[in-house]
């Protein structure tokens, strides 16, 4: 695949700042990957398609109609959680052949980890810089909510291929028990994006007092019913987006915030203010979400009554970091049988 270089400088990249690439480490990096990293996780088992499924031909490439699109987030800190969550995904896939995964970074020494990990896996590596927010972001409640990376999801349909046009968002601390093909299949109608939405949710408290007394501010949900969703998981119909210019709205709402001090949660309140009211509602099943406790002591929780389809530990605790150091949470046990870290178990 040939590289796409979108700007000779990668701190005066355009909104995408993107560079799009399979071969990304041979062309960005100097010098070897760190060969420590690569030995740190085990070799996936190989994923076949069921005879059920519909068959590729010979166009094996990112825009052949039968595939099914997942971005995710790739950084050290959260790569042992990525690389469980595409595991957990081609366990369950019926079709695991069919899935082809998009994965943003602003590191460009993880694709050949990807590779040995995952040998046959379809998916290309984009780079985003994070020159292209660090001037948008806030200060946030958790440290960790600040990093560029999180805002990666508002510049997908500048990152992706013209081709890809619809695709399914998944944070990095999550994991997929049933088949992601279902998911995919979600009808948005109208929407330009949908997700589980939580309307017994508090929605006043993701934003400030200030932000609900000025009317240049709380009318923009005028006449929406709005409603609380994670934007941990989302399906987004990205040719919608390209064509409205949703990434500039979600910056809009990040200049403000820069003067104005509307919230307090990085990344999600600004789509909450693009989309809340104007999503289309997915089973709650698809975000079993807060299972990392809150965003301060990371306590344990339970599950949400109800069928499950996918575990989130969005909050301050994580799988990984409790099981390693001896504390975990009840339904981290959940999380254990996708961990390919070698020197876990």
């Amino acid at each position: 695949m040939a590289v796409i270089v979108l700007s000779p400088s990668l701190q005066s990249f355009p909104p995408a700042a993107a560079i799009r690439s399979s071969h990304l480490d041979s062309y960005l990096r100097p010098t070897p990957p760190d060969r420590s990293l690569l030995s740190s996780f085990r070799k996936s088992p190989v994923f076949r398609n069921a005879d059920e499924c519909l068959s590729s031909g010979a166009d094996s490439g990112v825009c052949n109609p039968s595939l099914v699109h997942v971005a995710i987030t790739l950084d050290v800190e959260y790569l042992r959680g990525s690389i469980a969550a595409v595991n957990s995904i081609l366990q369950h896939s019926m079709c695991p052949e069919s899935v082809f995964f998009h994965f943003i970074v602003s590191e460009t020494n993880l694709e050949s980890l990807v590779r040995s990990t995952f040998p046959e896996l379809k998916f290309n590596v984009y780079y985003f810089a994070p020159e292209t927010v660090r001037g948008l972001i806030s200060s946030s409640v958790r440290q960790a909510l600040e990093q560029p990376l999180n805002y990666a999801r508002n510049y997908l349909a500048d990152l992706l291929e013209p081709c890809v046009n619809r695709v399914i968002y998944l944070d990095s601390d999550l994991v997929v028990v049933d088949d992601i093909a279902k998911l995919w299949k979600t009808g948005l109608g109208s929407r330009i994006i949908g997700a589980p939405e939580y309307c017994h949710a508090n929605f006043t408290k993701y934003f400030t007092g200030g932000f609900w007394s000025d009317e240049r501010f709380s009318d923009t949900f005028r006449g929406r019913s709005p409603c609380y969703f994670n934007t941990g998981v989302m399906v987004i119909d990205l040719k919608k987006w390209r064509r409205a210019g949703y990434t500039k709205r979600i910056e809009k709402w990040m200049e403000i915030q820069r003067t104005e001090r509307i919230y307090e949660l990085g990344s999600l309140p600004p789509f909450l203010l693009v989309f809340a009211g104007h999503v289309a509602p997915i089973p709650h099943r698809w975000n079993q979400h807060g299972l990392g406790g809150d965003n301060v002591r990371g306590s344990c929780r339970d599950l949400h009554p109800g069928p499950v389809s996918l575990l989130h530990w969005s909050g301050s605790g994580k799988p990984w970091l409790r099981l390693d150091s001896k504390r975990p949470c009840p339904l981290d046990a959940l999380w254990t049988p996708y961990d390919l870290y070698r020197h876990s178990h």
